[in-house]
């Protein structure tokens, strides 16, 4: 079986995966990477103009991404934070790509280790997320974290860009 003609057929992440497995991934995540005393809330606010996206890509008997999105300004707070960075400090787009990438990058790693079979995990990539698969493939937490706007994400890949995500990372 392909990798594309095998993500098509997979069970979709509602069925693995609930929503209280994703908000306990991110509330032992957020403490140990973000910070003492930090927390991701799962509780909506609106979302804002400006967002951008971290993500990873999870290959195996699911196949999707992990991505973690925000406004920019909160993305910049959140590296500070990551990165302990302390005042005066410039935040830059390499510093936000590396602290996103790698929030992205340890949520995508336990929320990997809790699916079934063996899978692998790509690269953390920072833009504009992926497009969504499936609709009863996508898991979101929509919440905050400071009061700002940040959701996490699993979603399934769709067809075309899980081929082109699967040939540039070999199995």
């Amino acid at each position: 079986m392909t990798l594309s003609a095998q993500a098509g057929t997979a069970q979709p992440i509602t069925e693995l995966l609930d929503a209280e497995t994703v908000q306990s991934i991110a509330d032992e995540v957020w403490p140990s990477l973000v910070g003492d005393g930090e927390a991701f809330v799962p509780v909506p606010v609106p979302p804002p103009a400006d967002v951008v996206s971290a993500w990873v890509d999870i290959l195996g008997p699911w196949t999707g991404s992990v991505v973690v999105t925000c406004a920019p300004a909160t993305a910049e707070a959140l590296t500070e934070s990551v990165l302990m960075m302390r005042p005066p400090s410039t935040v830059d787009a390499e510093d936000v790509a590396d602290a996103l990438g790698e929030l992205a990058n340890v949520l995508g790693g336990n929320i990997k280790s809790v699916l079934p079979g063996e899978s692998r995990l790509g690269l953390p990539q920072v833009g504009a997320a992926p497009p969504r698969g499936r609709l009863d493939d996508v898991r979101s937490l929509v919440g905050q974290w400071r009061g700002d706007f940040l959701t996490i994400t699993v979603q399934g890949a769709t067809g075309a860009q899980h081929a082109e995500r699967i040939e540039e990372k070999p199995l």
